[in-house]
């Protein structure tokens, strides 16, 4: 017997960040849409805990316990008495280290896998704190849609949205160390005094209406000029996006992904394909949002 879950990316609509707090940690105001580019996860009994991965980039997953997908089976495991002999394969579509949450993803699926194989029942509530504890963006993963992660990103509340809104990814030759851009925006920041992280409320409604020219012109990412700093080549991607005719360029979260808002869906091939063409990113792919959080196939 074995489990499949589908997990989707994110992509951050905005992406506020507060003054570093004492443990280190930001507050944040990040605004989540879930993409459709996704792992799946596949749990089967064992004799003990295993990780594999295939697809693209599979050999930058770790595959010990540091996975975020074995974190997830051995806090479930514990929390309800049983040995977390599983195997875990995780099928990778979703950019590694590329600022789209693909290792949180991967927790949150094998989270859910594991309480379907294991018949745990665990409830809604116990399973996003699990998800908490694992890390800032795994909730998120396992909720889909869209919503508004504050606290370090990790406290959600669900949005509406109004209708699909579709983007290109540019993915970048390199990857980038979320705590290292995160370590360079205190950098370009030290001696600044920096506000209170807030959403947009004209992103907000722009997302609740489904209005691709209002999220356009409110969409915001407090990280993108230390990802710059860090990986400066992403410049380059971004102006060609926009000359293709994206409404829209920012980087992805920490990076170095870059992502997109087209008009529609065929602006977005085009867009794609001019980016691909153009020798700024590895490759360029097509998605819409919002799409659903973890989900048992």
């Amino acid at each position: 017997m074995s489990v499949t879950v589908r997990v989707p990316a994110k992509v951050n609509v905005q992406l506020a960040v507060g003054a570093a707090r004492p443990d280190g940690f930001h507050d944040l105001a990040n605004v989540f849409l879930a993409v459709g580019l996704y792992d799946e996860i596949t749990v089967s009994p064992a004799d003990e805990l295993r990780v594999t991965c295939s697809g693209p980039d599979a050999a930058q997953v770790p595959l010990d316990r540091t996975n975020l997908a074995a974190r997830a089976a051995l806090t479930l495991a514990e929390r309800h008495g049983l040995d977390a002999a599983v195997h875990i394969h995780i099928a990778k579509d979703i950019p590694v280290a590329g600022g789209m949450a693909g290792g949180s993803a991967d927790g949150a699926g094998a989270l859910v896998a594991c309480d379907a194989l294991w018949g745990t029942r665990a409830s809604r509530e116990e399973l996003l704190g699990i998800c908490a504890g694992l890390g800032s963006d795994v909730p998120f993963a396992l909720v889909g849609g869209a919503a508004l992660g504050t606290g370090r990103g990790e406290k959600l509340t669900v949005l509406e949205t109004g209708g699909a809104f579709h983007w290109v990814f540019a993915m970048a030759a390199r990857g980038l160390s979320t705590p290292a851009v995160f370590r360079e925006f205190d950098r370009l920041n030290d001696g600044v005094r920096i506000p209170e992280p807030v959403a947009s409320q004209d992103l907000l409604d722009a997302l609740a209406k489904g209005d691709t020219d209002a999220l356009a012109a409110a969409v915001s990412n407090d990280l993108q000029p230390a990802a710059l700093s860090l990986f400066p080549e992403l410049a380059a991607t971004l102006a060609e996006g926009r000359a293709a005719g994206a409404l829209a360029a920012l980087v992805s979260g920490s990076g170095p992904t870059t992502a997109f808002l087209a008009r529609d869906a065929a602006g977005a091939v085009r867009i794609a394909e001019a980016l691909a063409a153009s020798g700024t990113c590895r490759t360029a792919r097509v998605a819409a949002s919002p799409t659903p959080g973890a989900t048992v196939l």
